[in-house]
């Protein structure tokens, strides 16, 4: 049952965890602004709400987890962010930077790739369809992995896979994922919320401020931000200042939409 006004994302509270949905398969669950809206609302809801023990994040179908940014709903002069400042603070989809102290657990129905892969390097756990893909095609497009991808994935297996995947932009599938413990487990698509809630009972019958505060210590979450992370971010911003503004940028989605093979100008 939903229960949020946002229809962009469904929740569902079942005992003690939050089922939330990204509801946007006709556009492969991809992030715009009321998909934004509706996540962080989300995060703070489970932050806030004690009877709230662990998260579940997926998306609706299955086909796609989540397709990353709205890249039509850009095209058509629209917003991917919300115009309230506290909520764009909140990251790419109101998630990648809107750290809390609830476990996290991705269900991934489908293929998650750039923000997809993105959101699932957000969660604490990933549970994953058997015919889900992963990966970081952004440097392929003439941009960079910018909500986080960058420098999660070498957080999260090793160094030098992340630089291969982050490098070539070439994906992975759930399989491998699990090889690299990017992935807690790897079941059929009929099996995965069954799988993700088990995971989520597990965590929610200990004891709940024990469970948050071993997360907040083992992520570094204090008053509501990794300090960790504040140099990645920077460096993110400073970057995107070269990346973002260059023919490059503008080359590789107009080629991707031309179905052409992009012309790089290093400018």
């Amino acid at each position: 049952m939903n229960e949020s006004p946002n229809p962009a994302v469904l929740t569902e509270q079942r005992g003690n965890v939050l089922i939330v949905t990204i509801n946007r398969p006709e556009a492969r669950n991809a992030v715009n602004a009321a998909v934004h809206v509706g996540l962080g609302e989300a995060l703070e809801r489970a932050e806030h709400d004690p009877e709230i023990r662990a998260v579940v994040l997926t998306g609706a179908g299955d086909q796609a987890f989540c397709a990353g940014a709205d890249l039509k709903a850009l095209s058509r002069g629209e917003r991917l962010e919300p115009a309230d400042q506290a909520q764009r603070a909140w990251g790419f989809a109101g998630v990648v930077r809107h750290p809390i102290s609830k476990p996290v657990i991705a269900a991934v129905n489908g293929f998650a790739l750039g923000g997809g892969t993105e959101l699932a390097l957000y969660c604490d756990l990933v549970v994953a369809a058997d015919h889900a893909q992963f990966g970081l095609p952004e440097v392929k497009r003439g941009i960079y992995a910018a909500a986080g991808g960058a420098f999660r994935i070498a957080q999260q297996i090793p160094v030098k896979l992340a630089m291969e995947y982050l490098l070539t932009g070439e994906p992975f599938t759930a399989q491998r994922a699990a090889e690299l413990g990017f992935a807690n487990r790897v079941v059929p698509l009929a099996q995965l919320m069954d799988t993700a809630l088990d995971l989520a009972a597990r965590i929610a019958v200990n004891a709940p401020l024990s469970v948050q505060a071993s997360k907040r210590i083992a992520r570094g979450i204090a008053d509501g931000a990794i300090a960790s992370d504040a140099e990645f971010w920077e460096a993110n911003k400073r970057e995107g200042k070269i990346v973002m503004r260059s023919e490059d940028a503008r080359e590789g989605p107009l080629a991707f939409a031309q179905k052409r093979n992009p012309v790089w100008k290093a400018c």
